[in-house]
């Protein structure tokens, strides 16, 4: 692990300290079955963070990530708890889009996004002074800007992300070194999950997003969960 990754890891520690735990702030941790995710739990306990977990169950997840949620629980000795659209919901948007809505108008896309992920995350959400995602800015143009600490006024609450300077060599080096477990979907081509129907397997020259909405340009390939919406 090279001193500059060490220091991340440092800036990382130091905001979650004392933005989260000399604040007694009261918060909750995404997890979207990511190697990203996963650094942020081991960091947040590393920090001394009492925090809770969540994720969002679209009810179209990958079996495989389905698996690493009950393998990544028994790891960290913690409870993700599942939020997911009520069934009304997701039938009146199944009505709408039809199987292949999402790949032929990106307002359907993103409508399907909103309701199997926004929606539940607005009650995942609800008690919390803040919220721990695993986002990078090198993931994508869309998250070149996230900062490590700020309040995300799109949810009315305090957003912390940890692992906002990591880039995909630091958070493979840090997933080695600290012998964290990894989604069976990375070793089968996978570099970001998500969905089904919206996730493919990469080539190994590949942007590490290309796999997510691949049909769509990348300044659109973003569900909503993370808009760096001004407060």
């Amino acid at each position: 692990m090279n001193a500059t990754c060490k220091e991340k890891i440092a800036q990382a520690l130091k905001v979650l300290q004392e933005e989260i735990v000399d604040k007694n702030y009261r918060v909750t941790l995404g997890f979207s079955h990511q190697n990203e995710d996963v650094i942020a739990i081991d960091l947040a306990q590393k920090a001394g963070v009492a925090f809770d977990v969540f994720t969002l169950d679209t009810q179209k997840l990958f079996q495989e990530s389905l698996a690493y949620q009950k393998e990544i629980e028994a790891f960290f000795n913690i409870k993700i708890k599942s939020f997911s659209a009520t069934k009304t919901q997701i039938y009146e948007l199944e009505t709408k889009v039809g199987e292949t809505g999402i790949f032929e108008d990106i307002a359907l896309r993103k409508e399907c996004c909103y309701v199997r992920k926004i929606e539940p995350l607005k009650i995942a959400l609800v008690g919390y002074d803040g919220w721990i995602s695993g986002i990078r800015q090198a993931q994508s143009p869309t998250r070149a800007e996230v900062l490590l600490a700020t309040f995300d006024a799109q949810f009315g609450l305090f957003k912390y992300n940890p692992l906002v300077y990591f880039s995909d060599a630091d958070v493979s080096d840090y997933m080695q070194k600290n012998a964290l477990p990894q989604n069976a979907l990375y070793a089968k081509g996978f570099k970001s999950i998500g969905c089904k129907p919206c996730t493919r397997a990469v080539n190994a020259d590949e942007d590490i997003r290309a796999g997510r909405w691949w049909w769509e340009a990348p300044q659109h390939k973003e569900c909503g969960l993370h808009l760096q919406k001004k407060d």
